[in-house]
């Protein structure tokens, strides 16, 4: 059986009669793929294997860590971690690891990922690898970037962006002034001595500032910003979205798709709450062989507002990405 997500019913359908189903506004899009097991999650973030299976990770645990062969059945497999590193205490009392990015380059697993609480920028981003990806083989590699409660931006939900020309991309961000990027030695996995702008990528003029966890693709000759805005972690009072702008560079600057800035208050909504699925958001991109998938968390209200792991394709339409 293919690795596309069993909306069969509208996936087999002639294109002409597709694109006529297509949803006419960001907010109304089809109820995400059907996934079965383990799929209670917060902040997802999967790749595919080279051995075919995907490996999903997500916020709270040490780590949580999944599997799935089909894209459908997701099964538990413990954390990232046995024991948290010692310096995540200086960051969480807790030792509560939130928003991994999972990526594969050079023939190992790299994952970032923040050490913060609730409502505080006193946070760090830290990078763990390994070579099979499993738990148990991560080995930490200590802190990537960190903010104290002095500084105008918040060090939590990174993503790593490589560009065409090999250099390595930091982008990370929650409230505050919003979403920065640093650039990364690919040496090391931490900043680049040689450039240590700190680039501002998306913001909001108006308290509580809310914009965060980046995501960043490059698609048909633009590089594209995906964040979440608004209210999170609300369970069915949440008011979570996920918004995209483009650019020309990396660094930006960011536009929507009426040419407003990213920087000033844009963003063109992507997906937004429809129904049951509430405030989809946490977000991530993966190429798989069928396309793009998005994925994210939404709050469940058929289930008391429990945060469930949603799939979606995405298709490219002038430019723009549409989920379906």
């Amino acid at each position: 059986m293919s690795r596309t997500l069993r909306n069969s019913s509208f996936l087999a359908l002639p294109a002409a009669v597709m694109l006529a189903l297509m949803p006419s506004s960001a907010s109304a899009y089809p109820a995400p793929g059907r996934v079965t097991g383990d799929v209670v999650v917060h902040d997802p973030t999967m790749l595919r294997a080279p051995d075919g299976r995907y490996l999903l990770h997500s916020t709270h645990g040490y780590l949580e860590f999944r599997t799935s062969t089909d894209r459908v059945a997701f099964n538990r497999h413990g954390d990232a971690f046995s024991s948290p590193p010692r310096w995540w205490s200086r960051y969480s009392s807790e030792n509560d690891p939130w928003a991994p990015d999972l990526t594969y380059h050079g023939g190992r697993y790299l994952m970032y990922y923040a050490v913060s609480g609730f409502r505080s920028n006193t946070s760090a981003i830290g990078l763990a690898t390994s070579t099979t990806g499993t738990p148990g083989s991560w080995k930490d590699q200590g802190i990537v970037h960190s903010s104290t409660a002095d500084s105008d931006y918040n060090a939590i939900d990174p993503d790593l962006f490589v560009d065409d020309d090999g250099k390595w991309w930091l982008a990370f961000g929650s409230h505050w002034s919003g979403i920065k990027m640093i650039r990364l030695d690919p040496r090391t996995g931490k900043q680049y001595a040689g450039d240590t702008t700190r680039h501002a990528l998306a913001s909001r003029s108006a308290a509580p500032r809310a914009v965060e966890g980046p995501t960043v693709v490059k698609r048909n000759g633009y590089y594209y910003l995906f964040a979440s805005y608004d209210t999170c972690c609300s369970g069915t009072t949440s008011t979570y979205k996920i918004k995209v702008g483009r650019a020309t560079s990396p660094t930006g600057p960011y536009y929507d798709r009426d040419g407003v800035a990213m920087n000033r208050d844009g963003g063109t909504v992507l997906m937004a709450s429809q129904g049951s699925v509430i405030g989809p958001g946490g977000q991530d991109i993966m190429p798989d062989t069928d396309g793009d998938l998005l994925v994210y968390h939404y709050y469940d209200g058929k289930d008391g507002g429990t945060a469930k792991l949603g799939l979606n394709r995405l298709r490219w339409d002038g430019g723009w990405p549409t989920a379906y």
